[in-house]
């Protein structure tokens, strides 16, 4: 089990999510960034390259080049897309072709077309496809979707989930904030609020409950005047096997910085969790007293990458999708089947699910929430 060889594209000096990926990445033991396209100005792309430490040679002015020349034996194991959404879909292509393993930020791309598109080729590829959603690396996440499926709450009635942040309650598109010009721009985002922070509230929904969504009642409103996007969503949800569910994804809910919060309740109980208290779960049985799981609880499963009594947040949960793909790229080195934790890395279906409720929840707003298939 050697060391991987790690590329990247997009996330150059000065942007917050490669920084995270190679925080991650390098946390796991496993990789070691190589080389990357950092950005869309080749100056730009070159320089953070240098600046990351990369030999010249392997810092690209784009990512078509760096697809061709790492596609060798000695190129890269893994590349980490994480551009803007609207890039997301030339870059995987162009890795795809090169038979180059994928870790791609969400959502999986701008357009359910192209999303259904990019998942047409790696079904004709050989290649490992992750999806980024980062809350399915966090321990309570994954020990919510054991006891889910195990049947510690029984039969589930009732999805909550929400996602409220108040970083766009303003035009800051508007001041010079690169992060929100390109998020609240249609053509690079693809969709605002919907696809920036539902796309995870709805994966976190589907990821613990183990059951898919059949169809939303969506309202979708732009509350910033002449912003171009959707920057707030509510909607009702249906399951399959009859569970009801509630979604709210927002980025005008001043007082709220990063709220994401999924409830499941059943028929024997219910379970809670919160980004913001991630090393805890909270499981009230029928009949029984409420109680709090944390990561050093007799019985949890899943135990992370940092050890129990150490609080686990954002970049550890991003390192265990890391872990995941390398345990999966090993495995399949080696012939044999990867560890079934290392299988919970969400994939290019989840992504194209994200899509498919971004566009259904476009479509049922635009008609005053009428019912509409995902």
């Amino acid at each position: 089990m050697g060391t991987l060889k790690l590329g990247m594209v997009g996330g150059g000096i000065g942007a917050f999510f490669g920084a995270a990926h190679r925080a991650a990445a390098a946390m796991t033991g496993r990789f070691s960034l190589v080389a990357g396209a950092f950005s869309s100005d080749p100056v730009r792309a070159r320089e953070s390259g240098h600046a990351l430490g990369l030999a010249p040679e392997r810092c690209y002015g784009d990512f078509e080049t760096m697809a061709k020349r790492e596609a060798g034996d000695d190129g890269i194991d893994l590349v980490a897309v994480v551009t803007p959404n609207h890039l997301h879909a030339p870059a995987c292509h162009a890795f795809l072709g090169a038979g180059i393993n994928i870790l791609c930020d969400k959502p999986l791309t701008a357009t359910l077309d192209d999303a259904l598109a990019l998942q047409m080729a790696a079904a004709g590829s050989s290649s490992l496809f992750g999806v980024a959603y980062t809350n399915a690396g966090f321990d309570m996440v994954r020990e919510a979707r054991s006891m889910v499926a195990a049947g510690e709450i029984g039969r589930v009635r009732l999805v909550r989930v929400i996602f409220p942040q108040e970083w766009l309650a303003t035009a800051a598109e508007t001041t010079g904030n690169k992060q929100a010009e390109w998020r609240t721009d249609p053509a690079r985002s693809g969709a605002g609020s919907l696809g920036d922070i539902g796309t995870h509230a709805f994966h976190l929904a589907e990821f613990v409950t183990g059951l898919s969504a059949t169809a939303l009642s969506a309202e979708v409103d732009t509350f910033v005047p002449g912003r171009r996007v959707d920057d707030n969503v509510t909607a009702k949800l249906r399951f399959a096997g009859g569970a009801k569910g509630m979604l709210w994804a927002s980025q005008v809910a001043i007082g709220e910085t990063n709220g994401l919060r999924i409830d499941v309740h059943g028929d024997k109980g219910s379970l809670g969790w919160t980004v913001e208290a991630a090393n805890r779960l909270t499981f009230a049985p029928l009949g029984g007293r409420r109680m709090v799981i944390d990561r050093a609880s007799h019985g949890t499963a899943f135990k992370g990458t940092m050890p129990p009594g150490h609080p686990q947040g954002f970049i550890e949960a991003l390192a265990r999708l890391y872990l995941d793909v390398a345990d999966q790229i090993d495995a399949h080195r080696g012939g044999r089947a990867p560890a079934a934790d290392a299988l919970l890395l969400p994939g290019i279906h989840d992504g194209v699910r994200g899509l498919r409720f971004v566009d259904a929840a476009l479509r049922s707003g635009a008609e005053d929430g009428r019912w509409t298939d995902i």
